[in-house]
């Protein structure tokens, strides 16, 4: 299918990991793309032509999960190796490593002032860490099986996680209180977020379910039931209309949240899709999965929308409404369709602990 000028289009793909695409974050001037995979490392790519790309090496499992501080000075990872590790983004790549939790670490997140990280764990708990003098600050317990996320609300006074207990609990940073609990009897949530004003949380569900809650009311607002494997990952566009889900049915979904609908299904990647993420400024987002390859899109579908953003709200409910399903194919060449000339293959030998390989094109 022919995509429209507003379609999302896949503008470029990037090649380098060994292994599956657990996380990517764009770096906060929207330049960088840093990525963790399967394979133990984390790459940091460069936008810029034939720009060199570098490969971060010192965790010894699987990355889970990786963001860039705010003000981009600064990388965090969480890994399968117990270990949170924080890097600075450069071609050297040093990298200092935190230990505090006893089991796997599923989910690194920085308050959005850049004072605090929030750390999920296997261990069934939440920690805080001060990276001002990167400590350790406190621990919050009340899920009964594994944390599989935790996130800052916009204002850092909240912190949201979800666990494999079937909860998904909202702490006040404040007094370190669990302050609201929202249970489900079929499956977990395997990621959850809140959206750009903190007025509400989606989560992205075991059940291939997304739901989006209103916390100050502590109502459902929406329900989508338009995947069908796993909700791996979400993410909220910074206007807060537009919802991309990652699923392991191997699609991508944009919902558009002020009309309650399905608007696009990406067909890009082969097998599971486990990460996905917008960029700050909303016009492009990446997702990664299975195939070990990190797609980059770019949006277009909200310059329709753009002039209107602050005029509405997301107040409509559409539980039942049929979805508008549109699958878009990368207008570009596929990796997965034979001899690509763009494949930006990455070459190099492996650093040492805690340095970064520097990769330039083959």
């Amino acid at each position: 299918m022919a995509s429209a000028p507003e379609d999302p289009v896949l503008e470029r793909y990037f090649k380098g990991h060994k292994a599956a695409i657990t996380s990517v974050d764009f770096s906060p001037n929207g330049k960088q793309l840093a990525t963790a995979s399967w394979d133990t490392f984390l790459m940091l790519w460069n936008f810029k032509p034939q720009a060199r790309a570098y490969r971060y090496v010192g965790h010894k499992d699987v990355v889970t999960s990786v963001q860039f501080s705010p003000h981009g000075n600064l990388l965090a990872s969480a890994s399968r190796d117990r270990t949170v590790r924080l890097w600075i983004p450069d071609k050297r790549g040093k990298s200092s490593e935190f230990k505090a939790h006893t089991a796997p670490v599923r989910s690194v997140d920085f308050s959005a002032d850049g004072q605090f990280l929030a750390t999920a764990s296997e261990d069934k708990s939440i920690k805080v860490w001060n990276m001002y003098r990167q400590r350790f600050l406190y621990s919050l317990y009340r899920h009964t099986h594994w944390v599989r996320c935790a996130k800052f609300s916009p204002d850092g006074r909240l912190i949201v996680s979800c666990s494999e207990d079937k909860t998904i609990k909202i702490w006040d940073t404040t007094n370190k209180q669990c302050v609201n609990n929202f249970s489900d009897s079929v499956g977990f949530a395997s990621f959850v977020d809140f959206n750009p004003s903190g007025t509400c949380i989606a989560s992205a569900g075991s059940d291939h379910t997304v739901k989006i809650w209103d916390i100050r009311v502590n109502k459902l607002l929406q329900h989508y039931q338009v995947h069908s494997g796993g909700v791996n990952c979400l993410s909220f566009h910074p206007s807060g209309n537009y919802l991309i889900t990652a699923s392991s049915d191997g699609t991508l979904k944009i919902l558009d949240l002020l009309e309650g609908r399905l608007i696009y299904t990406l067909q890009g990647h082969m097998g599971p899709v486990f990460t996905v993420s917008f960029s700050k400024g909303g016009e492009l987002f990446t997702s990664g999965g299975a195939d070990t390859q990190v797609l980059l899109w770019r949006t277009n579908f909200d310059e329709l929308h753009r002039k209107d953003l602050n005029k509405r709200n997301l107040k409509r409910l559409h539980f039942d409404s049929p979805p508008h399903l549109l699958d878009i194919y990368p207008r570009t060449p596929h990796p997965h369709e034979g001899k690509i000339e763009t494949v930006e293959y990455f070459c190099g030998l492996d650093g040492l602990d805690q340095e970064a390989d520097t990769l330039l094109p083959c």
